[in-house]
């Protein structure tokens, strides 16, 4: 702004203004310091202004892929209950894996004067949060960590977790070992590839890249990516799911064509313990993952001013069945 109000010949107050919509200010006046603008490029921060005039709402904001997904429904419950116990209520929002709509919900959320934040990042880079944190805002993320920002975080022990369940089908034998999964950018998913390899080379087994089947979004696609799979002149002996939904689509597709294959699914999920041949899998607690990002958003709020921390939480196998299957 002080660089428009220089180019125009004005003061900051007449910038503000303009900016504004505000009133007191002569035609020729604005017009001048519209074109300032324009020739500058400048665009009125929405997320600072907000915070300017903020004031404590006893609000938090919630940021997640999609509350459909069970895994983030189960976030969004915890984060409520630690939030209920503060005298506070969350609003959530879904940025269905949208950088764009993830920003936009930033800025509706601080416009709301919501005292913090908490975000599964969708965004690949999130500097745009800089000048909002300089300025005193909470930002906690959870999931995956914020793309070129130093921030708290709570995080799973992916790479830890995929490469016990592979390891796990490597013991029963099992060479040829598929994996399917989210879009290749997806942190999560990188790191479970990261453990799957690891697990493949601790062994001495040859990575195959025909075995991957990446861009599941849901459990349909997950379902035709098995299908490709069991379809290969030498198919896998084994699967693995890099998550709850896959895992599903996985399921379908081996029922479908009544293939003997084992299958050891990342994420636990509903019934998954009920079925004909349960589903071993690699389980974590996603309320824990909220809980910990609300408690640590909490004692920011709170006056906590120490340095960004990462919090990591471990997984563990849980063998039921379908990992046991023998190549």
């Amino acid at each position: 702004m002080n660089d428009v109000a220089q180019a125009a010949g004005v003061s900051l107050k007449t910038v503000s203004r303009v900016v504004n919509g505000e009133s007191g200010v002569g035609a020729a006046t604005a017009e001048r310091v519209t074109e300032a603008i324009t020739a500058l490029g400048f665009r009125r921060n929405d997320l600072a202004r907000s915070l300017r005039r903020a004031h404590a709402s006893a609000t938090l904001g919630l940021i997640i892929e999609d509350l459909a997904n069970p895994f983030y429904s189960t976030i969004a419950r915890a984060v409520e209950e630690v939030a209920r116990r503060r005298g506070f209520i969350v609003i959530t929002a879904s940025s269905e894996e949208s950088g764009e709509r993830e920003r936009e919900l930033m800025a509706t959320l601080l416009s709301r004067r919501v005292d913090g934040l908490l975000v599964v990042p969708a965004a690949r880079d999130h500097g745009y949060l800089r000048p909002e944190l300089a300025m005193g805002v909470r930002v906690v993320f959870l999931d995956r960590p914020p793309g070129g920002l130093e921030a708290d975080t709570v995080l799973l022990d992916n790479a830890g977790g995929a490469r016990a369940g592979v390891e796990h089908l490597l013991a029963q034998g099992h060479r040829r070992i598929g994996l399917i999964g989210d879009p290749p950018e997806l942190y999560t998913l990188a790191e479970r590839v990261k453990g799957y390899r690891a697990a493949l080379a601790a062994r001495g087994v040859e990575f195959d890249e025909t075995l991957l089947r990446l861009g599941a979004h849901d459990v349909a696609q997950a379902e035709l990516s098995a299908r490709s799979l069991l379809q290969l002149p030498d198919p896998p002996t084994a699967i693995f799911a890099a998550n709850n939904r896959v895992s599903v689509g996985a399921l379908r597709a081996l029922k479908a064509v009544g293939a003997r294959v084992a299958l050891v699914g990342f994420d636990d999920f509903e019934l998954a313990d009920m079925l004909p041949v349960p589903v071993t899998v690699v389980r974590h607690d996603p309320a824990e993952l909220g809980r910990r990002a609300a408690e640590l958003l909490f004692a920011r709020l709170d006056g906590d001013g120490g340095a960004p921390q990462t919090v990591v939480l471990q997984t563990e196998l849980v063998v039921r069945g379908s990992g046991e299957v023998p190549r």
